[in-house]
């Protein structure tokens, strides 16, 4: 016998409107005035950014994939990141992320391919960030962003994983690219990149 049907009401919330906190060309608070499915309604912190943010992860099949040994100050930690930036205005996905791993990596990507887009903090913010995936890239030259990491390096794919257990990628940007890349770089997903018989173990 089959269990009887119960409504269930929608879980959409309700926004009445927002007021703001404060205002920046780069990111905005506001205090959202929000109402839940059950009538219960109360005030609910939004940041608000107009600018996407873009990632590319560089992979070579010889190489690995390029990355930055770099210092976040906001939460005092440092770790291996792929290049990434703020989408200027009128430019481009793609545009953005060659310039970004240009001027911070000094390697011009040939292409990028789009990878996965999501929002970091859903429950929080509107920001929606883009990855990029580039399979060959050039040297330019020495990065022009000389102050955004201690140092960058081709690291091997195999190597990723115990990277990411042994927590030396910490950045979201960074771990979701990676992962996405991944799953796309296996073989039976028509590239060249490992199967996962061929990571590292702990």
């Amino acid at each position: 016998m089959r269990p009887p049907t119960r409504s269930v009401p929608p879980m959409k919330w309700t926004v009445h409107g927002e007021r703001w906190v404060y205002q920046s060309d780069w990111i905005s608070v506001a205090l959202a005035d929000v109402e839940l499915p059950d009538g219960k309604r109360f005030e609910h912190h939004a940041l608000r950014s107009e600018a996407r943010a873009v990632g590319t992860v560089i992979h070579d099949p010889d190489r690995g994939v390029l990355m930055l040994w770099r210092h976040r100050f906001i939460p005092d930690t440092w770790g291996w990141e792929i290049p990434a930036g703020r989408v200027d205005e009128g430019e481009s996905l793609e545009d953005a992320a060659i310039r970004e791993s240009v001027e911070e990596t000094g390697w011009r990507p040939q292409s990028v391919r789009p990878l996965i887009s999501y929002t970091p903090m859903a429950g929080l913010c509107d920001q929606v960030f883009d990855v990029f995936l580039a399979e060959a890239a050039d040297y330019e030259g020495p990065p022009e962003s000389q102050h955004e990491s201690d140092r960058i390096e081709w690291i091997p794919v195999a190597k990723l994983l115990g990277m990411i257990r042994e927590g030396d990628v910490k950045d979201g940007f960074t771990l979701v690219g990676i992962m996405a890349a991944l799953v796309l770089l296996r073989p039976d997903h028509g590239s060249v990149g490992p199967s996962p018989d061929d990571f590292e173990g702990p």
